[in-house]
């Protein structure tokens, strides 16, 4: 599957719908397989890998991520991060943001060099390495990384950006199209290391939580100048009802455009034209609360309506049984 797969990703048209995801999808029961804890992997590259590949092992689903955490860049860029040792089953998050305002962070950027550098980047360069060795035959693997928009909010203090975005414009692209130039360069260090694509996972910058205005204003040019900088394939996703937006997320210029439940897949299906389509199943409802029944529910639709492949809608919820993953790949 790991070959038809690329042949999808690289534009052949290929005779199945295949199952996989670029977003993460490690669960508790591959963490337990492994004898891993969630907080453990985010800071050692064997663990990071392990943990990566274990859906994969359990479940046969043809994919791997890293990193497992989307907060890998804006570490680089200074953000305080509280990777929530005294929780079992939760994301890393930032505790405090980099820079006051979108200014500082302009004028940071513009001064500064190596700032990739810094925090894990080069870990989970070492991370896709170690993963490659491990599955790398068995399947595809992908680097994801935040959009533009997603890594600003997580980097400036928010509600002052707000303020910027109407005061200072400018200010706002103009930030906005630094972080999409070192956002490609990470893309090209997880392509290097071994990804065989890249997902760009704005979830932050989706038209559905922003409005299309804003988008259209602000993020499209910055997530476009991103896509045209990243190497071959990549994938695009984006959470929410974007049904309204989709002519917009087709001129990002990605390859392919994940979407969530919210969206209706015919709408999709033509907006999007040759453009790749993945998705759209509820990670909540249907893979990690629902029973093998109500995945056969979701599949068969979303094949019926032409997405190119099936994928979870955002990230799994690390408790999703591998059974419902096990449901997913035989339907």
């Amino acid at each position: 599957m790991r070959e038809k797969i690329l042949e999808l990703l690289s534009g052949k048209k290929i005779d199945s719908q295949p199952a996989f995801s670029g977003l993460i999808h490690v669960t508790t029961q591959g963490l337990q397989s492994e004898g891993l804890i969630f907080h453990d992997t985010h800071k050692d590259a064997g663990k990071m890998a392990k943990a990566a590949a274990s859906t994969f092992k359990l479940s046969g689903l043809p994919s791997a991520v890293l990193p497992l955490d989307m907060v890998v860049e804006a570490e680089a860029l200074g953000a305080e991060i509280n990777f929530r040792e005294n929780a079992e089953f939760e994301f890393p998050q930032v505790r405090q943001a980099g820079f006051d305002s979108v200014l500082d962070l302009t004028t940071e950027i513009t001064k500064s060099t190596g700032i990739f550098n810094k925090g894990r980047i080069k870990l989970v360069c070492d991370a896709i390495k170690l993963l490659k060795e491990d599955v790398g035959n068995d399947v595809v693997i992908g680097g994801l990384i935040p959009g533009p928009y997603t890594l600003l909010l997580l980097v400036a203090d928010a509600k002052k950006m707000f303020v910027e975005m109407k005061k200072e414009p400018q200010a706002v692209t103009d930030a906005l199209l630094h972080l999409s130039a070192l956002l490609a360069q990470v893309g090209v260090d997880y392509r290097d290391a071994g990804a065989d694509f890249i997902t760009i996972h704005d979830m932050g910058g989706s038209p559905a939580f922003i409005g299309p205005a804003r988008y259209e204003q602000f993020v499209l040019p910055a997530e476009k100048s991103l896509i045209e900088k990243l190497p071959k394939p990549q994938v695009l996703s984006v959470c929410g009802n974007v049904t309204s937006s989709l002519h917009l997320l087709a001129q990002t210029g990605a390859d392919a455009i994940s979407i969530d439940q919210m969206v209706d897949l015919a709408a999709a299906r033509l907006a999007l034209k040759d453009t790749l389509l993945f998705g759209n199943l509820d990670p909540v409802e249907t893979l990690y609360r629902g029973e093998s029944d109500k995945v056969d529910e979701a599949v068969i639709p979303a094949k019926e309506a032409g997405v190119d492949a099936i994928w979870p809608g955002c990230d799994l919820v690390l408790q999703t049984p591998i059974q419902n993953i096990k449901t997913l790949l035989q339907i």
